[in-house]
């Protein structure tokens, strides 16, 4: 089926998930969790498949987020009866209004449409977003990358089956079969039939979709999230911080990319940082994370000082980039300079630089003394999301139900005119 047929059958078969009432679109996903686990096998073959072709092609740390076990498909199962437990954010009244010549307004949450999300090799992002969108009320589209395209499709399959036992037209989730640019151009471009498009995945894609688009597009994800250690920092939380935002799971958009350390604490504090990072790590049998430092920083640690482009990359890789700055003033400025807006944190028992790097630092999730790792639907208890919006409209931050809703106003009378 080519992909404007796929979106018209998308949005033929919204009316039937509109009409269908809270009670059954979460009969439904619990169907499609029951289906996902019932399709194992099959999942796991194709995702062997997907993990057989793309190695030696990208890095580890890329090919461990491709990669599927039972538990990671048990959690994607789990996370779409999480989605089913939430409160419906259909129908719900936002604000009432009664009008001096007796009309009654009500502004009402309705759901988006037809969502298109375009993602890469992050097999769970298919549940994810197909669980949201059905909660929401929306019809999904979805176009994986190449890497996971098995696992996308195998997946979508089992899901496809839960709404069929549930009595829900199939066509509510369907999976683009084209994978190629023009297929993600005719999604970026499908006016009438795409209500909402949301690119997952790094800044090239991102930044494609936004360039691209003439349907309305969320800009999520490039996180080059920094950490900046403040001269009243404890230390040990700092490194325990610095240590979870980086190497926890460092292809993700929330993993710190940018560490900033006040210059009073550098000469005691980055050696630490480097047995901690570097020699603990190595010791353990875990990967060590390469320190790419400015000037300052490499006077302290050695070693050669970081390239051009290092503050402004994403590495997603078991890379830092570190610089020393003069105070939180300094601090704030450099993320201001170099941040994509996603995820920024302090570490600090000096409450006066805690406020004033939460009042000035302009991004989705502001963090004091916690990992930017946080900066997730499931740990801001939204259930699995939809992606990281790193805008401000018509979301911020975590995208999880309601960010999936739109709303009209519904007005009632008895007979005026204007």
């Amino acid at each position: 089926m080519q992909v404007i047929e796929q979106l018209r059958a998308a949005k033929a078969a919204c009316p039937a998930l509109l009409s269908a009432g809270t009670d059954r679109k979460n009969a439904a996903l619990l169907a499609m969790a029951d289906a996902l686990l019932a399709a194992r096998a099959e999942i796991l073959e194709a995702n062997r498949r997907d993990v057989a072709a793309a190695r030696g092609t990208v890095s580890e740390v890329m090919l461990d987020r491709l990669a599927l076990n039972p538990q990671r498909i048990a959690d994607m199962a789990e996370g779409i009866r999480q989605v089913a437990a939430l409160p419906d954010p259909v129908g719900r009244v936002l604000e009432t209004v009664e009008r001096p010549n007796g009309l009654r307004i009500e502004k009402v949450s309705v759901p988006m449409g037809v969502i298109a999300v375009v993602y890469e090799s992050r097999p769970n992002v298919t549940s994810d977003a197909a669980a949201l969108a059905v909660k929401a009320g929306s019809a999904c589209v979805l176009r994986g990358g190449r890497e996971a395209f098995a696992t996308s499709g195998a997946i979508t399959v089992a899901l496809r089956s839960g709404l069929r036992a549930a009595g829900l037209p199939e066509d509510c989730i369907t999976m683009v079969q084209d994978t190629s640019h023009e297929g993600v151009r005719t999604l970026m471009q499908a006016v009438g039939l795409v209500d909402l498009l949301i690119p997952r995945g790094g800044a090239g894609l991102i930044d494609a979709c936004v360039r691209g688009a003439l349907v309305p597009c969320i800009q999520t994800g490039t996180g080059i999230c920094h950490v900046y250690v403040d001269r009243a920092a404890d230390q040990e939380m700092a490194l325990n911080i610095i240590e979870n935002a980086k190497t926890s799971r460092p292809s993700v958009c929330n993993a710190e990319e940018v560490l900033l350390v006040h210059r009073q604490i550098a000469a005691e504090f980055l050696p630490k940082l480097r047995v901690r990072l570097e020699r603990d790590r190595i010791a353990a049998g875990k990967p060590p994370v390469e320190l790419r430092c400015d000037r300052r920083a490499a006077a302290v640690l050695g070693g050669p000082p970081a390239g051009p482009r290092d503050f402004d990359t994403e590495f997603l890789d078991y890379i830092l980039a570190v610089a020393v700055v003069d105070g939180t003033d300094e601090a704030i400025a450099h993320i201001a300079a170099h941040s994509t807006g996603h995820s920024d944190a302090i570490v600090t028992a000096d409450p006066a630089a805690a406020e004033q790097f939460v009042t000035l630092v302009d991004s989705a999730a502001v963090y004091v003394n916690a990992s930017t790792r946080f900066t997730d639907g499931g740990e801001f208890g939204l259930g699995c999301e939809m992606g990281i919006s790193t805008q401000k409209l018509h979301a911020r931050g975590p995208m999880g139900l309601r960010e999936l809703t739109s709303y009209k106003y519904i007005v009632r009378g008895s007979g005026q005119i204007r």
